[in-house]
């Protein structure tokens, strides 16, 4: 089975494939379970498929296994290679294994040890190689050609994209009712055979992509009619971080998807939380976006009464990545509101502030002294409302004499303005504040230190480990706006930035 540029398979050729596919000769077919409590909350019956109950942990065990099931004896013989740093990896070591097959998968180097650890428990021969997944995947292809082994390509194959219909072809025995399918997108895999399979056989059932905003590729192929290149992915949920979408599952997303939803980091947070209040599920960031985009489209759209199926994709999650979840699942769920806010710097100030709010309840206060006349607090109040009573909440606090800005979008405030309360220089000096991301990886910190740090002061530098593959920095140098010695420096570093400067959070309690 191939997919050609002269004669594309047809949506018949992928259900007729779908239902030869010897999935289930390492596969399980995995519940489909209601959540009670998001139902009863959202006014529709919500299931979860819960592909996190494979022996992988996530649903790309089935399309490895599709495509590593049709290889003919040399092919076996020689091997197969792949470039992955989580699920996909898993999926063709385990699957391998169970065919006899050898497989050699390369990670980025920055992979952390429990993903690399769970590939060679599989079976799976495994090499280090590159900064990012782009680089382990060249790394794959050129071995490929070297030692005469199959390229295991992780969404973009027939093949592949016919093993993930299997998830469709079991929510359809498992509830033939549904209205609705929320399937998350990375490469476009799982998307395209799960919507390639449903409008075969039942048409009226909507298939909704959903993408995180920082990886959203399928969005920009459908803006662009073709699939395009982002020019950077974020990395939390990075089991979709794929900067272009595949040609083939593009093709039939283009035909077969009814519609696409955009979620954020935080709403994705608040999904992870849901699984677990609801089903005990503990979902890697990527394995609950389809989760967070049902509940978006749900209000969005005002949906009453349906039947809802999203699938848990995976839950190979790094432990640690659950603080962040745990700090920003409540700003997702539209829960709690951030705000700066300049109160007189006098005695009973705070006990006149809290009274002011009403009796709502505060989750986080920062504050340092700075001097005599005003004092600016950051502030995080429990809300039940959304943005109705953060508007509420701004406008009793406005009329009573304070200044108020609303900092619960401003990721520089979430991310590290939150934990660096009180750290504006005693003198003024001249500063350009910069975010950056960090490889996880040894000597990171050093390349950096090396290539700024003894050309330019640094003046402020605040770093926080989240458990993902890159950590987040936030750091500012005394220097001039627009020092192109600086901005050769930076190109040198080769690490992703953003300049800072204007950040309203960071001005309020960072710099002067």
């Amino acid at each position: 089975m191939n997919a050609t540029t002269e004669q594309k398979l047809t949506g018949a050729d992928y259900l007729k494939a779908t239902l030869c596919s010897s999935v289930y000769d390492v596969a399980i077919v995995t519940p489909l379970e209601e959540m009670e409590k998001i139902s009863q909350r959202l006014g529709n019956q919500v299931f979860v498929k819960r592909e996190d109950r494979q022996q992988v942990h996530s649903f790309k065990i089935r399309g490895a296994y599709a495509m590593l099931a049709s290889l003919n004896e040399q092919q076996r013989k020689s091997g197969v290679v792949a470039a992955s740093a989580g699920n996909h990896a898993q999926g063709v070591a385990l699957s391998a294994t169970k065919l006899g097959i050898n497989s050699l998968i390369v990670m980025p180097m920055t992979t952390p040890d429990i993903k690399v650890d769970a590939v060679k428990g599989f079976g799976g021969e495994v090499l280090l190689h590159g900064a990012n997944f782009d680089e382990a995947k060249n790394k794959a292809i050129e071995l490929a050609t070297e030692q005469g082994r199959t390229f295991i390509p992780p969404f973009d194959h027939p093949l592949v994209i016919a093993g993930q219909s299997s998830v469709a072809m079991e929510l359809l025995q498992q509830n033939a009712r549904l209205d609705r399918i929320f399937v998350p997108v990375g490469g476009g895999g799982l998307a395209a055979g799960i919507a390639v399979l449903i409008k075969q056989i039942m048409p009226s059932i909507k298939v909704i992509a959903v993408e995180a905003a920082d990886s959203a590729c399928l969005k920009a192929a459908l803006d662009a009619g073709k699939p395009v290149d982002l020019n950077r992915v974020g990395l939390f949920a990075e089991g979709v971080a794929v900067k272009r979408i595949g040609d083939e599952s593009f093709r039939l997303c283009q035909q077969y998807i009814d519609d696409i939803v955009i979620v954020d980091s935080d709403e994705i947070c608040a999904a992870v939380k849901d699984l677990f209040d609801d089903v005990r599920a503990v979902a890697e960031p990527s394995g609950a976006l389809a989760l967070a985009g049902l509940k978006k489209y749900v209000e969005q759209h005002n949906i009453r009464g349906e039947n809802l199926a999203h699938i848990l994709s995976g839950a190979n999650l790094n432990f640690h990545t659950l603080r962040y979840v745990s700090e920003r699942c409540e700003l997702g769920e539209k829960k709690e509101a951030l705000f700066a806010v300049t109160i007189p710097e006098q005695k009973g100030s705070f006990l006149t502030f809290c009274q002011l709010l009403g009796g709502r309840t505060v989750t986080e206060f920062n504050y340092r002294y700075h001097d005599k006349g005003l004092a600016c607090i950051f502030v995080g109040v429990r809300i039940n409302n959304g943005e109705q009573e953060k508007v509420e909440i701004i406008s009793e606090l406005t009329a009573g004499g304070y200044q108020v800005a609303d900092l619960s979008d401003d990721e520089m405030a979430k991310l590290h303005v939150r934990y660096m309360i009180g750290g504006k220089p005693c003198l003024p000096i001249k500063e350009q504040l910069y975010s950056f991301e960090f490889p996880e990886s040894q000597g990171a910190l050093l390349k950096f230190l090396q290539t700024l740090g003894t050309n330019w002061n640094i003046s402020l530098f605040h770093y926080r480990s989240h458990g993902t593959d890159y950590g987040r920095v936030l750091a500012a140098f005394e220097i001039e706006p627009d020092n192109h010695a600086f901005e050769a420096h930076l190109a040198e570093l080769n690490y992703d930035y953003h300049n800072e400067t204007d950040n309203p959070s960071l001005k309020f309690f960072l710099t002067n």
